[in-house]
Parts: structure tokens; sequence; C-alpha cells
């Protein structure tokens, strides 16, 4: 029996996908962003350890609040290190007419296998991706996160393929992201792709900030300012196509 293992629940989400959601949220990442605001769940080895079934039972209790938009999302960590509890999940719920969404950085994506068999397979009980884009530059989303970006863009190049929706997730950093340059090649990236159905830009904070020092890791973005509602505005601009 697949068990997933659990860093938290969210039973009243408003955030994270249509409508309202159930947010489970996963152990496990490998990517080290600077300004992540959930390094606790960076460590994959969880106490909760739960089976598709147990989650499903519990989330259906708050199906009322749902609406016809809402459902289940899988945050983290990343999702997708827990592939097979995740296509468990996701078949049954949708055995139960529920919505599913992911939230990921689609960083364990390959073509090898046995990884793009089961992604593929879960692709038919996803209703919805949320997917960061932490940084388009290859050099700099090293720096920001520890590794590269070049299967992520893959992911997208087959995500589009298949159609599947997309939302975009983009956290503005001063000095790092928040640049016009890479803003305008972000742009060009997204807008070549049919399956984006809306791109949201997060500013920056350092609300993380405390988990860091908590677990003894260094926290590098110390004294990092969040961006003026200015340099927000700019970013969704040009993201959005509405400005060169």
């Amino acid at each position: 029996m697949i068990k997933g293992a659990i860093h938290s629940i969210e039973t009243f989400g408003s955030v994270d996908g249509p409508g309202i959601r159930f947010i489970v949220f996963l152990k496990g990442c490998n990517l080290r962003c600077k300004y992540c605001h959930n390094v606790d769940t960076w460590d994959p080895h969880s106490e909760d350890m739960r089976t598709a079934d147990e989650i499903l039972d519990f989330a259906e209790r708050y199906r009322s609040y749902w609406g016809e938009e809402g459902g289940i999302t899988v945050s983290g960590g990343e999702p997708l290190l827990q592939i097979d509890f995740l296509i468990d999940l996701f078949k049954k719920a949708k055995e139960r007419g529920i919505n599913t969404c992911i939230d990921t950085a689609v960083q364990p994506f390959t073509k090898e296998e046995p990884f793009f068999s089961k992604f593929e397979e879960l692709m038919k009980y996803t209703d919805l991706l949320l997917v960061d884009i932490k940084h388009i530059n290859r050099e700099e989303h090293i720096k920001l996160t520890g590794l590269p970006n070049d299967n992520i863009k893959e992911c997208f190049e087959y995500l589009d393929q298949i159609g599947k929706p997309i939302w975009i997730r983009h956290v503005l950093v001063p000095g790092i992201t928040d640049n016009d340059e890479y803003l305008r090649e972000t742009r060009k990236f997204i807008e070549k792709f049919s399956n984006i159905k809306r791109i949201d830009v997060l500013p920056y904070h350092s609300m993380g900030q405390m988990k860091f020092k908590e677990l003894g890791i260094p926290y590098q973005l110390e004294g990092v300012e969040s961006p003026t509602t200015e340099r927000v505005e700019n970013a969704r601009a040009i993201l959005n196509g509405k400005k060169n």
C-alpha cells in the first residue's frame, strides 16, 4: 500500500488553484531556493504517513466549501518526488469526481524511464498545474536554487504538447528576478505556449527566514526588501505581454 510523506494539510486554501482548495503539503524537495518559505519540507522524511484513501476521506469532509471550481491541490516540497503516491491519490480523486491540481516546480521531470511513463499516467488524472518559474536564466537558476532549469523548460514543452493547463507563478526578488531583461526573456519563453491560462507575480517576502534560523540553515537573502508595488506591476505587465 502506497503512503505519502505528509508535511501538513490546509483545509481552506484560496490561493492555490481555482475555488476553495484542500491542500496537501508533501515532504521532500531537491531545490534549495534562497527565498523558500517551506524550508522545513526539504527533508523527505515524515512521521505523518497516509494513504490516498485516508487523505480523500478527510478531504471530503470539506467538500461543501469547494463550490464548482474547488478541489484538491498537492503542494510541497516537490510533489513529483512522490509520483507513485500522487498517481494513486489523483486516480482515486477522479473516481470521486474531485478536481485535482499540482503546485510544482517540475524539477524532477525527465523523459527517461521509469519517471516519464509515470508522469504520463499522472497527467491523465491532473486537471491543472501551478508551475513556478524560479529563474529563466540557466546560470542564475543554479545560483538561486542549486540546480539548472533545462529539464524544467523541457517539461513546459511537453505540457504544451498534451494541452495540459498551467498557471505560472514567478517570485519577484529584488536584485535576482526583478530585472526587466530577465522578465522579457521569461515572457519570450512563455508566449509560445498555448496552454498557459494565468501568470501570477508573487512579491518576495522574508517570512520564511525564521524557519531557516530554526533549522540552522544560513539565510542568504538577509536584508533584501520586498519589491515595491510599482516593480510588481511592472513585472505583471511584462510577463502578461502588456509591456515590452
